[in-house]
């Protein structure tokens, strides 16, 4: 209750910040028309992301004769949390991670790397697909959707006002000092912020997964562990020629990111930090 909340909250502040920024360059008028249009793109994106996302890691579906084990894991944590069997995918990448997608619960997927399948035991394995169906359960595809939609709204009136500056000036907002601040919050600034509280709502999602994976399958400490191996994994991997290697603008789909960063990169985190999630996992009792 308490991350959908702080969720609500952030769509909320976006949506405000799309408000502010859509009346400041364009007025009402502009805003309504620049979010139909990014709303009808990402609509698209949204209704095939799941067949885009698999084949961009060229994801390979497998039956239960195939991987019995994965199956039947996938067909338990399914029935425990009240929800349609997923079909299930495997990523030839020594990369050890997982991530789930797909519109809604009645067309999801889930999809692991032969990299987990290799590091964690059975348990482990378990705890982390409990996780990505929680996000199919808790419908964050949908969210994440809605969070790109707004944030990608504001991004492109950014771009077009600095684009309207280079040709056109400031549209009569650049005789006072005060037009020209304005404009240097809306057109640098505001893209920012809308970017760093998609973050945030990225990250309060995972926690939400964490907690009602763990309660789906009963084993937190099962999944505790796989975060602390999986941060490890990701951090060391060295991909070969024939690994899939994650992309930044998926990151946010795996259990755990992917990708590696530095101090400065940190601030834009697509998941909460590692040990925090561990410790709110070993803490759970059910």
């Amino acid at each position: 209750m308490k991350n959908m909340f702080k969720t609500t909250i952030l769509l909320a502040s976006l949506t405000g910040l799309l408000v502010l920024i859509g009346n400041y360059f364009g007025g009402t008028g502009g805003m309504i028309i620049a979010f139909l249009f990014a709303v009808i793109l990402n609509f698209g994106s949204y209704w095939y992301s799941d067949k885009l996302v698999l084949k961009m890691y060229r994801a390979r579906e497998v039956t239960p004769a195939e991987s019995p084990n994965l199956h039947r894991i996938v067909s338990d944590l399914a029935m425990k949390g009240g929800l349609p069997k997923p079909k299930v995918y495997i990523v030839e990448s020594g990369m050890p991670n997982a991530f789930a997608t797909g519109r809604n619960p009645k067309h999801a997927a889930v999809a692991v790397t032969t990299g987990i399948l290799n590091l964690l035991s059975s348990e482990e394995i378990e705890g982390v697909l409990a996780h990505e169906l929680a996000h199919v359960k808790n419908r964050d595809t949908l969210i994440s959707a809605v969070a790109a939609t707004i944030a990608g709204v504001i991004t492109m009136l950014a771009t077009w006002a600095r684009w309207a500056a280079i040709f056109g000036g400031f549209g009569g907002r650049d005789d006072d000092n005060g037009g020209i601040v304005g404009f240097i919050v809306m057109a640098v600034l505001a893209p920012l912020a809308a970017t760093l509280i998609q973050l945030a709502i990225s990250r309060s999602r995972e926690f939400a997964a964490d907690y009602e994976g763990a309660r789906m399958c009963k084993k937190p400490w099962a999944l505790a562990n796989a975060l602390e191996k999986l941060e490890y994994g990701n951090s060391h991997f060295q991909p070969s020629i024939r690994d899939v290697q994650a992309k930044e603008t998926t990151a946010h789909m795996f259990i755990v990111n992917p990708l590696k960063g530095g101090t400065i990169q940190s601030l834009f985190r697509t998941h909460p930090v590692t040990d925090e999630r561990v410790k709110r996992l070993r803490a759970m009792r059910f």
